[in-house]
């Protein structure tokens, strides 16, 4: 591509586009520093696995296996009854139940959500899953 001769020698110059004044402040910037993000600059907070956006909650999960350690845990501990396992995850602090790994216990379990995979692991032992 050719570029003209007096384009070339003002590139990089400070008012080679025109007056100083249209590239002076912060707002030509959409704000100073990380001001703006929950709007115009969402597109900042991009990660190298893509784009998630800033306002969204986590879940927090727990899957079958770590439950099945933290039951066994409680059984050592006697915190919980053998015959009639019953454990809130909400007082725990978690909101989902996950499917991976075996539970060995039939639990009769609180939580606010559980997959299709975690509720078919523990009603084929004999537990049962309580959502609200």
């Amino acid at each position: 591509m050719v570029v003209r001769r007096e384009k070339k020698r003002r590139r990089g110059e400070r008012t080679y586009h025109g007056r100083h004044a249209k590239w002076r402040g912060g707002g030509s910037r959409g704000g100073r520093g990380n001001v703006s993000l929950h709007k115009h600059k969402m597109k900042w907070k991009e990660r190298e696995k893509g784009f998630r956006y800033p306002l969204r909650k986590e879940k927090k999960t727990i899957n079958l296996d770590e439950l099945n350690e933290l039951v066994k845990e409680m059984i050592e501990k006697k915190n919980v009854n053998v015959e009639n396992l019953k454990i809130s995850l909400r007082e725990l602090g978690y909101q989902k139940l996950l499917g991976r790994g075996k539970i060995e216990f039939p639990v009769i379990i609180e939580v606010k959500e559980a997959s299709e995979n975690a509720r078919r692991k523990v009603s084929e032992i004999g537990g049962k899953i309580v959502t609200e």
